[in-house]
Parts: C-alpha cells; structure tokens; sequence
C-alpha cells in the first residue's frame, strides 16, 4: 500500500517561501519504480473544492495552474521517492491544506484520477 507522508507546512507571511515535501514508501501507484508514478499537489481551503496546484510525470513534464506559474516550482528526487513544491512569493489566497498524491505516468489536473493521497500539510499565508 503507497503511503504518502507531506512535511514542510507552516506560516509565513505574504512575500515568504516555503518547500513542502512528500515522501513515498510501500509501494507505487504504477507497480514499477517511484521514478514511474507520476506526482501531483493538490489543495484545499475551508469550504472550497479540492483542487489541483501543479504535478510532475514520470518523465519530468511539469504542469502548473495558472495562478501559480513563476512562483511554485515542483519536482522529484527519485532516489529519496521525494516530490517538492517549492513555493515563493506566496500569497494569503494560498493558504491551503496542501495534499500529496500520486498516479501512474502522467500527471493530469482531475483529483478523482489519483488513487492514493497524504494526510496534507498546513500552508497559511498572513497579510
């Protein structure tokens, strides 16, 4: 079973950084190797949907929501099975509980295609 475990969350104030990580272990969602899962950030404020932030395929392609292009960068370190997002500039419309997932191959943007999830981490943005 593919166990997902985000670090990283906490509070900065507007203009600050911070890199959340998620760790695999237990498995893949491909059944191959972690560098075959592809590897998506999701998040999720109070009484709003789930929604995609950005992910990263098992080749590297990226994919990012427009809100969020040139300021989060994601990528992966296959040999620790680790994803990052790394989020500068950050704004008080990304506070989020900030969730982990992952999927065969390709990253896609629809929450319902990702099997597996973390538990999250707190990102909260002040003015």
């Amino acid at each position: 079973q593919v166990q997902l475990v985000e670090s990283g969350g906490g509070s900065v104030q507007a203009g600050g950084s911070l890199r959340l990580s998620c760790t695999a272990s237990g498995g893949t969602a491909s059944g191959g190797t972690f560098s075959d899962d592809a590897m998506a950030w999701f998040r999720q404020a109070p009484g709003k949907e789930r929604e995609f932030v950005a992910g990263i395929s098992s080749g590297d392609t990226t994919l990012y929501i427009e809100r969020v292009k040139g300021r989060f960068t994601v990528s992966r370190e296959n040999a620790k099975n680790t994803v990052y997002l790394q989020m500068n500039s950050l704004k008080p419309e990304d506070t989020s509980l900030y969730y982990c997932a992952a999927r065969p191959s390709v990253v896609v943007a629809g929450k319902n295609a990702y099997p597996y999830w973390g538990q999250g981490t707190q990102v909260t943005v002040s003015s």
